[in-house]
């Protein structure tokens, strides 16, 4: 349950670096360092250049976490208590075990011996 509440208070960033349409490296709380392919735009003596545009693109997904926590369980319905009781009802019986003993031959009784098995196979114990 701790690690639920640390996942759920927690925000990260996923980065992520396409060149094309091809994904080529994901990185989760530090920037992608990339392919390599980045361009570089070169500049003329006049200050000006020509801008053409790169294949490679980055993309950036932020997760964010709870900022508060609703601690309060003093508003529970009737429902809501009835399946809190039940739910910890079954988790508990999860672990009880129940040994059943099921003999069903229990109430027959065994066959009887015409001839001595042992003699028929004609094997002795020395």
């Amino acid at each position: 349950m701790a690690l639920v509440v640390v996942f759920s208070t927690m925000s990260f960033t996923i980065n992520m670096h396409y060149c094309g349409d091809t994904l080529v490296e994901t990185a989760i709380f530090h920037k992608a360092k990339g392919c390599g392919m980045e361009m570089q735009l070169p500049i003329t003596k006049s200050g000006c250049s020509v801008e053409k545009k790169g294949c490679c693109t980055d993309k950036h997904v932020t997760v964010k976490g709870q900022d508060e926590l609703n601690t309060s369980y003093d508003n529970l319905t009737l429902h809501q208590q009835q399946f809190v009781a039940s739910f910890v009802y079954s988790y508990i019986s999860l672990f009880k075990t129940v040994e059943v003993e099921t003999n069903s031959f229990s109430e027959y009784p065994p066959p009887l011996v015409v001839k001595s098995i042992y003699k028929l196979d004609e094997t002795y114990l020395i």
